[in-house]
């Protein structure tokens, strides 16, 4: 493999392995905001802190999945300055914004709205507590929207000019508001919000067939799981079907490819004519996609009629078909990504730079010590992410370290015995610290 392969592949698993920390955070972190406000504004002291107890337990799995995302995403960001130099070049004065808005947000705003949220249990009052925990969830779909702007330049370049081999920047709005942007945005909101929904139904039946004495705690959390996902799953084929269209008016290969009309004869005119034609393979992930997103589409319609008097869990064929749709959105939105970017190639900005120009001048051989370490380290984290997430969430709320009080110190640690607080004359120590002599 060359170096333009190399660095493709690398920049595929990478980003692949930290989309998959992206959409737990994006989906999971709303249903912790609302499950805090109503801790917040519950009226009885039983209710606050049921609601309490809710947000430390699901809080605390979103915790982990952010901690050790940040870590992947940073390695995300590096490559566009190690691998792919000559996009720094050719649009930095363009992509090279969204990008520092995206960093300053999610480093810091979102970081410091997440640690202040963290640290404030029993410290914060709770309105302005659960007030934080909306701030972060601002601030990561803010964060998600700077990072589609920058990838829906690079899939409809709009608001530039090109001078002298360099874009620059003429209609920051036209940026912003990039079709290709906010369809695409649309339906990564939808998709993260079912698969959080689904995440936090799951876990939920998952307790129940493990015969929960928490049932009050789990059927909260189910109602919620399912009727979240059942609300995004509505306008997730919707947005699907617009991006599409946007494809077919900017990208019209790839939209080709998608409705099966790219045949061999197609593909075989399309190279002879100097074009290029997505790599025969790519109708499979496409078509994973859709299959799997009727299933995102119907399975949590299917699981609110049966919410009521718990008959969604009442019976284990139920309960463990909602633990099996838990990592179906998550493959559902890796092979959308890998169509979304791998269908438009050789471009890296449609029509406008192609791979071969954008990537760095290093040798294959220092790509592939690269490419191996950042799979193994990012692999790494990736199962040790699901495997804190797993323990967390079979412990159930007892397993809560998030927001717990502090440990009372032993009864030892209480009081110091007499004789060891007497000074040399035998008197107390401490009585006499008291006395002042």
């Amino acid at each position: 493999m060359d170096v333009v392969e190399l660095s493709r592949l690398q920049f595929a698993v990478t980003t692949s392995i930290h989309w998959l920390f992206t959409v737990l955070t994006l989906g999971l972190v709303p249903l912790v905001a609302v499950v805090h406000t109503r801790a917040a504004l519950a009226r009885t002291p039983e209710k606050r802190e049921l609601f309490e107890r809710m947000a430390r337990f699901w809080g605390q799995l979103y915790v982990i999945n952010y901690a050790l995302g940040i870590v992947t995403g940073l390695v995300m960001e590096f490559q566009f300055g190690l691998n792919w130099s000559g996009l720094s070049k050719y649009a930095g004065n363009v992509f090279g914004a969204p990008l520092a808005l995206e960093t300053m947000i999610a480093f810091f705003a979102e970081s410091t709205f997440l640690g202040l949220w963290i640290f404030g249990w029993g410290r914060l009052r709770r309105g302005v507590h659960a007030a934080l925990i909306w701030l972060v969830a601002l601030t990561a779909y803010a964060s998600a929207y700077w990072i589609m702007v920058a990838n829906g330049f690079m899939q409809n370049p709009v608001g530039h000019e090109v001078r002298g081999g360099t874009a620059y920047l003429t209609d920051f709005g036209a940026l912003l508001s990039n079709p290709n942007t906010l369809v695409a945005l649309g339906h990564i909101a939808s998709a993260a919000l079912v698969a959080g929904g689904l995440f936090m139904a799951g876990v939920s039946a998952y307790h129940f067939i493990r015969r929960t004495r928490h049932t009050a705690f789990f059927r909260g959390s189910l109602r919620l799981g399912v009727a979240t996902a059942a609300l995004a799953s509505l306008p997730l084929y919707p947005f699907g079907e617009a991006q599409l269209k946007e494809f077919a008016e900017q990208q019209p290969v790839k939209a080709a490819l998608f409705d099966g009309a790219l045949d061999r004869a197609s593909r075989a005119a399309l190279e002879a004519a100097g074009g290029h034609a997505p790599p025969e393979w790519l109708w499979i992930p496409a078509k994973v996609m859709v299959d799997l997103g009727w299933v995102l589409s119907v399975a949590p319609l299917v699981a609110l009629v049966l919410l009521p008097r718990d008959l969604l869990v009442r019976f284990r064929p139920t309960a463990w078909a909602m633990v099996a749709l838990v990592p179906l959105p998550f493959a559902a939105s890796v092979c959308g990504w890998l169509f979304r970017e791998i269908g438009r190639q050789p471009w890296l900005v449609y029509g406008e730079l192609t791979v071969a120009e954008a990537v760095s001048d290093v040798s294959p051989a220092a790509v592939l010590v690269s490419l191996v370490l950042f799979s193994t380290v990012l692999g790494a984290l990736a199962v040790a992410d699901w495997v804190l997430i797993a323990r967390s969430a079979h412990r159930g709320p007892e397993g809560v370290r998030l927001g717990a009080p502090e440990p009372e110190p032993a009864p030892w640690e209480d009081a110091v015995p007499e004789w060891l607080d007497s000074g040399p004359d035998g008197r107390s120590t401490a009585a006499t610290a008291r006395r002042g002599t």
